[in-house]
């Protein structure tokens, strides 16, 4: 059984909007905002194959609307009190309130001057006396933990297994709807969602969706949309939308599943990738010029052996060696440099339906490439080689076994990140077959904020909506930058 105490001791996920309607002593409040959060965990728990009990504590503030108590169904949740100043008189008003036959209660408590002058307490009131025959049952009897507090302190995959010792030990895990989506380093709360997501074992097809920020603008995409067509049926637009999501953005696999009649309200804008259509290997190697063949030679020549390698500790080392040669590749700070041992092992043996090829010279591992296998698709998602060796053409060898490998198992296509951001990168892949496949990404608006920012233009990266005469001259200057600022960081951490 997992138990779950829930404290809805805001109206809104928005603090300073919870602040204003409780400073303004307004409730009942008609509004798609109102308890957004509560929902959606109400609905988590509704979905959910566990065993759970969820015990709701309510302030006057955060009274549940019919919306909410539609999801609060009996066998799932019971409707408790959240106390703020007068027990009886706030659990007689939740009962008329929510029809229901309160139990529990729990008592609000505020360390801050400034919130006890907001709930109308006296200054030296930290939270309301409960009367000696007070009927309910306390629930702070129960040992209870904070589950947006520990997500806060050690993270969401170690939150995730200290609360299942919680719920094997018996213990009920505390959290506040506010806290679903954002954190607080004030409040010392974490984003507690994912968490929550796994410990009830819901929301499998939002599993691999993931959330960034842009001028306040939350914008969703599926990071394995390049690996499986993206589907936005209506249901995952609305979990989307319920999960303050105000823009969902995916891109069209238009080589092998074209979209035929977008919706109207899906804006269209254009974009590419590095796409090689392969046939067989000995046709690749017809089209490929002289110059980059010489090359393939010359690897072979120098004693670079290039072989399908299975995840191995000694492969995880032979990345990291790599990944901590240089802060610097191509022009550009390089975003591996320093990563730790451990992160590159977790995410090599993490790797699924993907290959890693490795480079040899000796009994070194010179170079590495990934590639992930999706639906109609093989993408390189990672192809680097030690910069000391560069005059061995090893990526050139590796390249074409990773061709090899995909005309032996029928993979037609094979992609390569995008073209047209990375000058020297993109001569490299044109110079491999490789070419520029135009194709569209699509955003959806979720909320008027999303409406609003894709009529101002703020969905796309200011990359994507640079001409390409400004963006030659724009590309220079950002390396110089980045290479600097990172030169900077490691002059300061020496």
């Amino acid at each position: 059984m997992i138990k779950l105490r829930i404290d809805v001791d805001y109206p809104f996920a928005n603090r300073a909007k919870s602040f204003l309607y409780v400073a303004l002593k307004i409730k009942n409040v008609k509004n798609n905002d109102y308890l957004r959060n509560a929902r959606v965990i109400a609905q988590m728990i509704n979905d959910s194959p566990k065993d759970v009990i969820a015990y709701w504590f309510f302030t006057p503030y955060s009274m549940p609307d019919q919306r909410l108590l539609e999801l609060l169904k009996p066998e799932k949740h019971e409707v408790a009190l959240h106390v703020l100043n007068n027990p009886n008189h706030e659990w007689k008003a939740l009962e008329k309130q929510t029809g229901r036959t309160i139990q529990y209660y729990t008592i609000h408590g505020t360390k801050r001057l400034s919130a006890r002058m907001l709930w109308g307490r006296k200054l030296n009131q930290s939270q309301a006396k409960i009367p000696i025959d007070f009927s309910l049952k306390n629930f702070h009897a129960f040992e209870t933990y904070g589950l947006d507090a520990v997500r806060f302190q050690v993270g969401t995959e170690q939150a995730k297994r200290t609360a299942l010792e919680w719920i094997q030990s018996g213990y009920a895990i505390s959290m506040h709807p506010e806290w679903l989506f954002q954190s607080s380093k004030s409040g010392q709360r974490g984003s507690f969602y994912e968490t929550l997501k796994s410990i009830l074992d819901v929301d499998a097809e939002l599993g691999t969706i993931g959330v960034r920020k842009k001028f306040g603008v939350r914008i969703a995409r599926d990071f394995k949309e390049y690996e499986k067509s993206v589907n936005p049926t209506n249901d995952l637009i609305t979990k989307l939308s319920e999960r303050a999501v105000d823009i969902f953005t995916f891109v069209e696999r238009k080589w092998c599943c074209p979209i035929v009649d977008p919706l109207s309200n899906w804006t269209r804008t254009k974009d590419n990738v590095g796409l090689l259509e392969i046939r067989d290997y000995e046709n690749w190697w017809s089209t490929i010029g002289k110059k980059t063949r010489n090359m393939i030679r010359k690897a072979e020549k120098s004693g670079v052996k290039v072989a399908v390698s299975p995840a191995s500790d000694q492969l995880a080392a032979g990345i990291w060696k790599i990944y901590g040669e240089t802060p610097i590749r191509q022009g550009r700070a390089f975003p591996h440099f320093s990563e730790m041992l451990e992160t590159v092992k977790a995410n090599m043996y993490a790797a699924k339906k993907s290959t890693f090829i490795s480079a040899t010279i000796g009994d070194e591992i010179v170079g590495f490439i990934h590639i992930l296998f999706g639906d109609d698709i093989a993408i390189l998602s990672n192809i680097l080689s030690l910069q000391k060796y560069s005059d061995k053409s090893i990526n050139n060898a590796m390249l074409a076994k990773a061709v090899e490998i995909c005309a032996s198992s029928g993979n037609r296509w094979l992609m390569y990140g995008r073209i047209g951001n990375h000058p020297s990168l993109d001569r490299f892949k044109e110079s491999n077959g490789f070419f520029r496949y135009d194709l569209s990404r699509f955003y959806i608006p979720l909320t008027n904020k999303g409406k609003v920012a894709i009529r101002l233009g703020l969905h796309q990266e200011v990359k994507d909506t640079l001409p390409q005469s400004i963006k030659a001259l724009a590309i220079p200057v950002f390396n110089w930058v980045s290479r600097n600022k990172t030169k900077l960081k490691l002059v300061i951490h020496q």
